[in-house]
């Protein structure tokens, strides 16, 4: 969309009203014939005239009053873009477009020219690659988006957010002679890192004739305190078979100063991050520091979580091989179980705050019973407990499957052990106690109580599931999304995360998908279908199972000691 001869452009702080937007900033407003449209970074009042989308409009020929309302007239060429400045003081926000019916909201990722203006683009090599130059509208236009819910209201249709479409842009701004990248990854072992990393390199080297490729050597602090290895297409073939990372990994030392440092002294000009949460606040500030010191460096963001756990894209790769894995724990604990009189089979995956593998195993399996997960709190004694449901189902079958995943019953377990917690790891994530365990030993304990037999298969596939190759489902997202990353970073786009929005890939503000942990909504339909298909209790006295527990604890326990009873009554 651009400007119309006679357009008004009106600025107004809009600071004090962050919900309208999501971020705490000025905004710049642009009409076009009663439509608003706010920006984030695109526009620069120079000399009086008006800079947006790489178009200068003539000074104005009308200023409202207070100098609010800017009137200007008909565009003159010019190549700067997406910066603004507004009396001297930058500002970036979201741009937000009112049709009337509904407000789009169009959250857009940082370019390397929001502070180099004067960049000189190039033509996409992949022009005259064979491969792509039959393919029809390969590139893709500047206005391209994806919506965030294709889910909408006939009422009000034109109402949501969108994101930048990823792709091949028809024209870059590097030169593929003059870049050297360096590749990280980051945090816990995933099914795909290889696979990415193959990717990412072979698409430099095959698609845009990038020769200059590093490999960061463990992790973060791989920056400042390891030696860097060379990648080409050659030493990178087979390793999509291996599971792990060639590169190797390791949690925490970041260390932006150092890092970028480290940057500058080796002359790298693009970085590919591969990592979760924390990680992709690490590539955010990398990104911002970067940008701080004026420099040409694009930074690009793959999310990486086996938990599903990071917010806006669809799903993290490497999460369909875990659930398929799952599944050979969850077989292996159900045959085991069925096999002996009362057996329990109880299995722990991952998932740290978010229940997704549990949930799709459970679902895919239709061999678990019940399902435990850190959204929904559960108890175990009293009416709908766990301990409950447990009995009535070997009394019903004579063998019980349960699915855990590793941050469920946390809060459960602190107030039955009297741990008050404590501790982070590297990452700065929590400590967790180990359910699995304690339910293991907690079940045994009642089924002792009461004298009953009862014979318990613990099956932890945690390692198993981390170390494996992804399968070929997890291969064909993991090239797509190193793909969309280097099409990005060649574009010069920066300070983004790439990832499928409703099966599109999109780029995403990396401070965006940072803002909060994606978690399992048990409100939704999904929730529903697997406690369908378990008949697993909703655990929905749960308040009211602690509050007596906190009770009880709370009483003075007698002690078995009869001369302390004696003592105690004198």
């Amino acid at each position: 969309m651009d400007l119309a001869p006679g357009a008004v452009c009106a600025m107004r702080d809009l600071s004090q009203s962050p919900a309208d937007h999501g971020m705490q900033v000025s905004l710049f407003q642009l009409r076009f014939l009663g439509s608003v449209v706010k920006q984030r970074a695109p526009a620069r009042i120079r000399d009086g005239s008006l800079v947006w989308k790489g178009t200068t409009y003539e000074k104005p020929c009308a200023i409202g009053s207070g100098g609010k309302v800017l009137r200007f007239g008909k565009p003159k060429l010019s190549r700067p873009r997406n910066v603004t400045e507004c009396h001297g003081k930058e500002i970036e926000i979201s741009p937000m477009i009112d049709t009337g019916a509904g407000r789009l909201i169009f959250e857009d990722v940082p370019h390397l020219t929001d502070w180099l203006p004067t960049l000189e683009m190039h033509p996409n090599p992949l022009k005259h690659n064979p491969a792509y130059s039959a393919v029809k509208q390969y590139f893709v236009e500047d206005d391209d988006v994806v919506a965030r819910n294709i889910v909408i209201k006939l009422s009000n249709p034109w109402e949501g957010i969108y994101f930048r479409r990823s792709g091949p842009r028809d024209k870059i701004y590097f030169d593929p002679s003059e870049v050297r990248a360096c590749i990280v990854t980051c945090g816990g072992l995933c099914p795909g890192l290889n696979t990415v990393i193959r990717e990412i390199v072979c698409s430099l080297w095959t698609q845009y004739g990038v020769q200059d490729i590093l490999g960061i050597v463990g992790g973060y602090r791989g920056f400042y305190a390891r030696n860097t290895i060379r990648l080409d297409p050659k030493i990178v073939n087979d390793i999509h078979k291996r599971g792990g990372t060639i590169l190797g990994t390791s949690r925490g030392g970041h260390d932006t100063l150092k890092i970028v440092s480290s940057i500058a002294d080796r002359r790298i000009n693009q970085v590919y991050i591969i990592g979760g949460d924390g990680t992709q606040k690490g590539a955010n500030a990398i990104y911002e520091e970067l940008r701080r010191n004026g420099v040409k460096v694009a930074v690009a963001g793959i999310p990486k979580t086996i938990d599903n756990d990071i917010d806006v894209i669809d799903k993290s790769f490497g999460f369909d091989t875990a659930v398929e894995e799952a599944q050979r724990a969850i077989n292996a604990a159900h045959t085991e179980a069925e096999s002996v009189d009362n057996g329990v089979g109880v299995v722990k995956l991952m998932g740290r705050y978010s229940g997704y593998i549990a949930m799709y195993a459970t679902l895919a399996s239709r061999d678990v019973d019940c399902c435990l997960i850190p959204e929904v709190p559960f108890y175990v004694e009293g009416e709908g407990g766990l301990y409950e449901f447990v009995q009535n189902r070997l009394r019903e079958n004579g063998h019980v499957v349960i699915v855990v995943a590793e941050g469920a019953g946390q809060e459960l377990m602190e107030q039955s052990m009297k741990w008050f917690g404590g501790g982070i790891d590297a990452s700065g994530n929590r400590l967790l106690l180990d359910v699995g365990l304690w339910l293991c030993q907690n079940l045994k304990d009642l089924f002792t109580r009461r004298k009953e037999v009862i014979n318990i298969k613990y099956i932890d596939p945690t390692y198993m599931v981390r170390a494996i190759p992804s399968n070929a489902a997890d291969n064909v997202y993991c090239t797509l999304l190193a793909h969309s990353a280097v099409h990005g970073a060649m574009a010069g786009y920066s300070g983004f995360t790439v990832g499928p929005v409703n099966a599109r890939h999109a780029y995403i503000p990396i401070n965006r998908v940072t803002e909060r942990q994606r978690r399992v909504n048990t409100s939704d339909r999904m929730w529903a279908r697997l406690l369908s298909s378990t008949n697993q209790p909703s655990f929905l006295q749960y308040e009211k199972s602690m509050e007596a527990q906190r009770k009880k604890a709370a009483k003075p326990s007698e002690s078995s000691d009869p001369n302390l009873k004696v003592i105690q009554n004198l």
